[in-house]
């Protein structure tokens, strides 16, 4: 008998089968859960502050210190992003308590609670590191209860329900497979390879299935005409990269200064939340939120766009981050990225304006992540631009090679250094008889 035809008969086999395509199942569906839940709580937010003047300086920085305080008291490991942690434990071999601080179930239901209280707080909150943290907790957790062995408790279940997480946020199965390969684990092992990929293809599957065309931007007239259009690929890719990097700077450079400060996370909470209020009140609220509406309204060109909007969702974000509460950072920045877009194509009209928001777009996520094959092929998941793949594939690369002229370490890569555990310093024969004298005396 072959090795595929006892793979097929193993009740083993088809045991962790089951579990890596339920457990996927299972996160598609919370995922579809927190997405709706998220522009509700955004848009309700957004709502009353435009109604009622005080409400938004007295609720941004008290609801955000409050979520603050919560996160790092009852959850700590689910604040910020959430990718850097599971990065992390990703790396992690051989200590299942120095993982356990990183992803459990405590977390995940911290990581699904805490943002949509930040939303509720005016917080510019994205969900994508949110679903990916999720997603790689209630997979590491499943692996626990059914006592799968270490090897798939290591990097399989892991890798497979964080980019179940990311593929379900943003129905791209095929954006899940790139972003596991290319951001969270450089090589997939070859014997659990095609369980991944399979849970992926399951979680988006699921998040689509329910959700329809509810995170795409389905508008079929991005189209970029052979000639002088073209010149907008380098143009868009150079700027919007350039501003994804400073973004990156701003949140490395910024965390770092904060951290030597030893200022309470209550009181950095409390100083960003008063940052929201005051960005929400001069952009009239488009500030607060995921940013999933405005970038919608941009693309559809149903409203006209402030110029400063980008700028303003920019440092909505990095107030978002510098706070603490669970909040990622991919939906606001494909909404900060659409505005850059917006005002590249005012003032440098060479190219059809959805041409170039899509490209500043890319090109912004790239600059920002340093990851351009995710960056281009979220993009053209979510915008079904199959008709300019070659031109944001082109702009991603000259995103990504920019950014690395002004950060060269990438954003998550540089983040994972507050979770990596202190490595205990050997003892060397000298310390070792050292002691051994100490207690004879």
């Amino acid at each position: 008998m072959s090795e595929h035809s006892a793979s097929l008969l193993s009740i083993t086999a088809w045991k962790q089968r089951l579990v890596f395509w339920i457990g996927a199942i299972f996160v598609g569906l919370l995922i579809v859960a927190m997405t709706l839940l998220s522009e509700w709580a955004g848009e309700t937010y957004r709502l009353i502050s435009q109604q009622y003047f005080w409400f938004n300086f007295i609720v941004a920085p008290l609801g955000l210190s409050f979520t603050a305080w919560l996160t790092f008291r009852f959850f700590p490991g689910s604040e910020r992003s959430g990718i850097p942690q599971v990065k992390t434990a990703l790396e992690i071999s051989g200590n299942l308590e120095d993982r356990k601080r990183l992803i459990s179930l405590r977390i995940a239901f911290g990581k699904m609670l805490l943002p949509i209280m930040s939303l509720l707080s005016g917080a510019s909150v994205g969900f994508g590191g949110p679903a990916v943290h999720v997603g790689a907790s209630i997979m590491a957790s499943l692996g626990k209860a059914v006592k799968f062995p270490p090897h798939y408790m290591e990097r399989g279940l892991i890798l497979a329900g964080s980019a179940a997480g990311f593929a379900a946020m943003f129905s791209a199965p095929l954006a899940g497979i790139i972003f596991a390969i290319e951001e969270m684990g450089r090589a997939l092992e070859e014997k659990i390879s095609s369980l991944v990929l399979t849970a992926i293809v399951f979680s988006g599957v699921t998040a689509y299935a329910i959700l329809n065309n509810y995170i795409f931007f389905n508008d079929k007239s991005f189209i970029m005409p052979w000639g002088t259009s073209w010149f907008a690929i380098p143009l868009c890719g150079i700027i919007g990269g350039f501003l994804g990097a400073v973004f990156s700077k701003i949140i490395i450079r910024g965390g770092r200064f904060l951290k030597k400060t030893r200022l309470s996370i209550v009181v950095i909470a409390f100083a960003a939340g008063g940052v929201i209020a005051i960005l929400g009140y001069y952009s009239n609220g488009d500030s607060f939120g995921t940013g999933y509406s405005q970038a919608k309204a941009i693309l559809t060109n149903s409203q006209t766009m402030d110029p400063l909007f980008p700028l303003y969702k920019m440092l909505a974000t990095c107030a978002t981050f510098f706070s603490g509460v669970p909040s990622g950072i991919f939906v606001p920045s494909i909404a900060t990225g659409a505005g850059f877009g917006v005002n590249l194509a005012h003032w440098f009209p060479i190219a059809p304006a959805s041409a170039m928001i899509l490209l500043t777009m890319t090109a912004y996520f790239s600059g920002m992540l340093q990851s351009p094959l995710t960056s281009f092929v979220i993009v053209m998941e979510m915008t079904g631009s199959h008709e300019i793949l070659i031109p944001l594939m082109s702009t991603a690369f000259f995103a990504t090679g920019t950014a690395k002229l002004i950060t060269p370490v990438p954003l998550y890569r540089a983040l994972c250094n507050a979770y990596i555990p202190p490595v205990k310093p050997e003892k060397t024969k000298q310390s070792v008889s050292d002691e051994i004298k100490n207690i004879t005396d």
